[in-house]
């Protein structure tokens, strides 16, 4: 079992800090944290709706103000 599997991050010249870098930027872009934070606690379906709907209803929000035209001075 020689194979390479996993995340892994190759440390050329001694480089560990730019090594630890590229790592941390593999791990935060496969949302790997993000699912082991999720699962650390059962959240109940209602919960998660709820959540869902907050999270649309502030997207939309956002959207609206975005699309708002600009106040006159005259």
């Amino acid at each position: 079992m020689a194979g390479k599997f996993g995340r892994t991050v190759e440390v050329r010249d001694g480089n560990i800090e730019k090594a630890l870098r590229k790592l941390k930027k593999k791990v935060n872009n496969s949302k790997v944290l993000m699912e082991v934070r999720e699962r650390e606690a059962y959240v109940k379906p209602s919960t998660k709706r709820k959540l869902a709907k907050g999270a649309a209803k502030s997207r939309w929000l956002k959207k609206v103000n975005q699309d708002k035209l600009p106040p006159k001075f005259y």
